[in-house]
C-alpha cells in the first residue's frame, strides 16, 4: 500500500458519502516516487479476494501488478515506468475465485470503442483561456438573465462525407461559432461520458470521468469549452446518476456482487445506484463537482431525475408499487442524496444550474432543501412540452375545442423555474420530427413552426431546443448520420426558417422583459387567454423597467384580422418589433402592421389604452412602445 495516499479524513467522507474531490485520490495519478516516474493506482473494491492492474506498462502480466488493500476497502499501488495513453484494467478476485476484468470507475481517459479499456491520461497543463467568462458567471450568476440553449449530440450535428465523427476541435471551429451566430446562450451535450454503445446516446455510462474518446482525449474537450466560453456560450453537460449501464467491463457487480448498484431498472435493463451507501454517494456527487471544477461546466441537467425519486422507477405499473416508511412512493436514499448534492453545489459553485429532468408532479423541485425542496435550481416543464405539441399537432378546426392546452401552463408556470424544453426525446421513436407534427400544406407546415417558436420565445420559462429544428429537418433525429444541412443550404424555406429561429433568438436576449422577471406574475400579464374561437393568445410580459414592456399577440388559425384590438399596458406610440409572417421567414407579408401605432383612449383587454393591429395567419407579432422625444427649446442667441 502506498502510504498516506489517501488520508484518514478523506477515508471518513468518502465513507460518509461527502468527499466531493475522491477523483484526486481514487484512479490513476502521475507521480514520482523515491525518484522513479510512474503512477499511482487506487480503486475501491472492499469485497474483493484480491486486486490486480494490468496494463501496456506491465505486458498484462497476471503475475504483476498487485495491489494492497487498506482498512476502507481501498486498493493501491504505484507503477513506476506507467506513462500518458497507456492501457490497463483491473483484474478483480471475487470472494468465490472468479476473475473480473474492469474499466478505472475514475479513469479520465478511455480506449475508444470497442475496446473497453481505460488509458493513462494526466488533466493538468491545459491553459484556459476563459477567465473573462468565469469571472463574470462569478459576479452575475444565472438567475434573471438570459438562457436559450441549444441541445447538441455531438457525433450527428455534423459528419464528414466519409462518415466520421468531427472531433472536439474541430466542433470548435464549427459548432460554437454557428451557436454563438444563431444567438443561442448555451449549449447542452447530451452525455459526453464514456459509453459503449452509440444507440444509447450517451445515457449508458461506463465511464463516469472520461470523456468519449470518440471525438478526442481530455484536453479536446477542455478546448472545446473553452471555446465556447471565450465565444460568450455557457455549456451544460447531461450527467445520469440515476443508472449506469450494465456491461461487462463497467461497474456492475464490480466484485462479483452489487456494490455501485442497488436493484435493475425494469424497463431499461440498466442498474440503479444504491443511494444509501456513501462510497457510491461520494463516487457520483465528486463526478458532478469534477465536471464542474476541471472542466469548467457552466450546469448539469440531470437526467431521469424521476426514476430516482420513485421507488417504483416512475413508472406506470402497479405491479411494481413499493412504498416507504411514510407510506409513500419516494426513495427516501435518492431524496437524500439529490438534496446533499444540490446543497453542496450551491455552497461549493452557486454560478452553476443545476437542472433537473423530472417528469411528474413532484412538489418544490427548485425550492431549497431547508424548506423541503431539492434544491435544483431548473425544471424541465414537461407538462407545458406535451400539451403544446399536442395542440400543434390538432389540424386548425379542432384547436378551439383544445384551446386549453395552450393556457393550462400559466396555471402552474411560476411553481418551478421551468424550462420550456423541445428536446431530442420529441423527434425520436416515431414521434415525428417538429415540423412533421404541423397540419397543413407545406406552407401552413412552416408558419406552424414560426409560431411555435414565437409562443416558446414568449412564454415564461427558460427556453431549450434541439439540433435541426432550427432549419426544420423533415426526418426524426438519427444519431447514426449527421443533420440534413443540405435543406437549408438548397431550400429557401428551410433557410427562411433557419434565419426566422437566428432573429428570433436575438430579439430574446436583447428585449430584458423576456427573461427579466420571469418567475413570477410580475413579469406577465393576460390580457385575452379565453380567445378560443379565433385561436388567438394576447399577453403583456413584462421587464423591470416599464419602458421594457412588450405586448404580444399569436394567432394559431389561418385566418387574418385587420384591424384587430388589443389593450396596452400604456398610452403612446407603438411598433411592431417582431412580426412571425414578415416575407423574410417565409411568410405572406400581406397582413403584416406598418408603421407607428398610436394608441386610443378606449379601454380593452383590462388595458386603459389600445392599439388595432393587423393579425396575420398561423402568425404572431411583438409589440413595444416607442419612447417619446421631449422637445427642447432652441438656444437664445447672443
Amino acid at each position: 500500500m502506498i502510504n498516506n495516499l489517501i488520508s484518514q479524513d478523506e477515508r471518513y467522507l468518502f465513507a460518509e458519502g461527502t468527499w466531493l474531490k475522491a477523483y484526486e485520490k481514487l484512479g490513476a495519478h502521475p507521480a514520482e516516487i523515491d525518484g522513479q516516474k510512474g503512477y499511482t493506482f487506487a480503486v475501491w473494491a472492499p469485497m474483493a479476494r484480491s486486486v490486480r492492474v494490468l496494463g501496456d506498462f506491465n505486458g498484462w502480466d497476471m503475475n504483476s501488478g498487485w495491489l494492497e488493500p487498506d482498512d476502507s476497502g481501498i486498493w493501491t499501488i504505484f507503477i513506476p515506468g506507467a506513462k500518458q495513453y497507456d492501457n490497463y484494467k483491473y483484474c478483480i478476485e471475487t470472494r468465490w475465485g472468479d476473475l473480473k476484468y474492469k474499466a478505472d470507475p475514475y479513469a479520465f481517459h478511455a480506449e475508444t470503442r470497442p475496446g473497453t479499456a481505460s488509458k493513462l491520461y494526466d488533466l493538468g497543463g491545459f491553459e484556459w483561456g476563459d477567465s473573462k467568462w468565469m469571472n463574470n458567471r462569478a459576479k452575475n450568476g444565472f438567475l434573471n438573465r438570459p438562457l436559450n440553449i441549444y441541445e447538441v449530440n455531438l457525433g450527428s450535428w455534423r459528419r464528414h462525407d466519409d462518415g466520421t465523427y468531427y472531433s472536439y476541435g474541430e466542433l470548435a471551429d464549427t459548432l460554437v461559432p454557428y451557436a454563438a451566430d444563431m444567438g443561442y446562450t448555451h449549449l447542452e451535450l447530451m452525455p459526453v461520458m464514456e459509453h459503449p454503445f452509440d444507440g444509447s446516446w450517451g445515457y449508458q455510462i461506463t465511464g463516469y470521468y472520461a470523456p468519449t474518446s470518440r471525438y478526442g482525449t481530455p484536453h479536446d474537450l477542455m478546448h472545446f469549452i473553452d471555446a465556447a466560453h471565450r465565444a460568450g456560450l455557457g455549456v451544460i453537460l447531461d450527467w445520469v446518476p440515476g443508472h449506469f449501464c450494465p456491461d461487462d467491463h463497467g461497474l456492475s457487480y464490480f466484485t462479483g456482487e452489487k456494490l455501485y448498484e442497488k436493484e435493475k431498472h425494469p424497463n431499461w435493463g440498466t442498474y440503479k445506484f444504491d443511494f444509501g451507501r456513501g462510497e457510491v454517494k461520494s463516487f457520483l456527487s465528486s463526478n458532478a463537482h469534477y465536471w464542474v471544477d476541471m472542466y469548467h461546466a457552466d450546469g448539469i441537467r440531470v437526467d431521469g431525475v424521476t426514476s430516482m425519486l420513485y421507488l417504483n422507477f416512475g413508472v406506470d405499473d402497479p405491479r411494481l408499487k413499493k412504498f416507504n416508511r411514510y407510506g409513500d412512493e419516494g426513495d427516501l436514499d435518492a431524496i437524500e442524496y439529490i438534496r446533499g448534492l444540490n446543497k453542496s453545489m450551491g455552497v461549493h459553485h452557486p454560478d452553476v444550474m443545476m437542472m433537473a429532468e423530472e417528469s411528474t408532479a413532484w412538489p418544490l423541485v427548485t425550492y431549497p432543501p431547508e424548506d423541503g425542496g431539492l434544491g435544483f435550481n431548473y425544471k424541465w416543464n414537461m407538462g407545458w412540452m406535451h400539451d403544446t405539441l399536442h395542440y400543434m399537432q390538432a389540424d386548425f378546426p379542432y384547436r378551439p375545442g383544445a384551446h386549453h392546452l395552450l393556457t393550462f401552463s400559466m396555471m402552474y408556470a411560476f411553481s418551478e423555474n421551468f424550462v420550456l424544453a423541445l428536446s431530442h426525446d420529441e423527434v425520436v421513436h416515431g414521434k415525428c420530427s417538429i415540423i412533421g407534427r404541423m397540419p397543413g400544406d407545406y406552407w401552413r407546415q412552416f408558419a406552424g413552426m414560426r409560431v411555435l417558436y414565437l409562443y416558446q420565445i414568449t412564454h415564461p420559462g427558460a427556453k431549450l431546443n434541439f439540433m435541426g429544428s432550427e432549419f426544420a429537418q423533415f426526418i426524426e433525429w438519427r444519431e447514426y448520420e449527421g443533420l440534413q444541412w443540405f435543406l437549408p443550404d438548397n431550400y429557401t424555406a428551410h433557410k427562411a426558417q433557419l434565419d426566422y429561429v437566428k432573429a428570433l433568438n436575438h430579439v430574446y436576449t436583447k428585449e430584458k422583459a423576456l427573461w427579466q422577471v420571469d418567475t413570477s406574475w410580475d413579469g406577465y400579464t393576460w390580457l385575452d387567454a379565453d380567445n378560443n374561437k379565433q385561436s388567438m393568445l394576447a399577453f403583456i410580459r413584462k421587464g423591470k423597467r416599464q419602458a421594457d414592456d412588450l405586448v404580444v399577440v399569436i394567432n394559431f388559425c389561418p385566418e387574418t384580422y385587420q384591424d384587430y384590438r388589443v389593450g396596452v399596458p400604456r398610452k403612446g406610440d407603438w411598433q411592431v418589433i417582431f412580426n412571425s409572417d414578415d416575407p423574410q421567414w417565409g411568410g405572406s407579408g400581406i397582413h403584416s402592421t406598418p408603421g407607428i401605432l398610436k394608441s386610443e383612449k378606449e379601454p380593452y383587454h383590462g388595458q386603459k389604452n389600445s392599439v388595432t393591429v393587423n393579425i396575420p395567419p398561423i402568425g404572431g407579432i411583438i409589440l413595444k412602445r416607442i419612447p417619446t422625444l421631449k422637445a427642447t427649446a432652441p438656444k437664445k442667441k447672443d
